[in-house]
C-alpha cells in the first residue's frame, strides 16, 4: 500500500492527539498540585484519547513504513548459493595490525 496524503494526515493526527493527551495528564496533575487533592487516576477521557491515539498513530507509521520483510531468514538466504552465502566483503581487512606483530616483518623503509 503507498503512502498517501491521507495516510500522513493520520499520522500527523495521531501524534498530535497523542501530544495533546500528554498535556492534558501534565494540566490534570498540576490542577490536582494546586488544589492539594491526592492523585488516584487520570480520568478516563484522556485514557481513552491516549489509547485511541497511539492506535492511530501506529496505524499512520504502518502505512507510512511501507512494505514489511519477512522475518524468517530463509526466504533471504534460498536464493544464495552456499560460496556466497559467508561472503561478507565489507568485512575484508588487508591493512591491519597483525603483520606488525609478525617476527618476519620488517617496517617499509620511506
Amino acid at each position: 500500500m503507498a503512502a498517501t496524503a491521507a495516510h500522513k494526515f493520520i499520522f500527523v493526527l495521531g501524534i498530535s492527539s497523542l501530544l495533546h493527551a500528554a498535556y492534558s495528564a501534565a494540566q490534570h496533575r498540576a490542577y490536582l498540585r494546586i488544589t492539594e487533592q491526592e492523585f488516584v487516576g487520570l480520568p478516563i477521557d484522556i485514557l481513552i484519547q491516549g489509547i485511541v491515539s497511539l492506535f492511530v498513530t501506529m496505524y499512520g507509521i504502518m502505512t507510512l513504513a511501507g512494505e514489511f520483510k519477512e522475518i524468517r531468514s530463509t526466504v533471504d538466504l534460498e536464493s544464495k548459493t552456499w560460496e556466497t552465502f559467508r561472503n561478507c566483503p565489507s568485512f575484508y581487512t588487508f591493512n591491519h595490525r597483525g603483520r606488525a606483530l609478525s617476527p618476519y616483518y620488517d617496517p617499509p623503509l620511506e
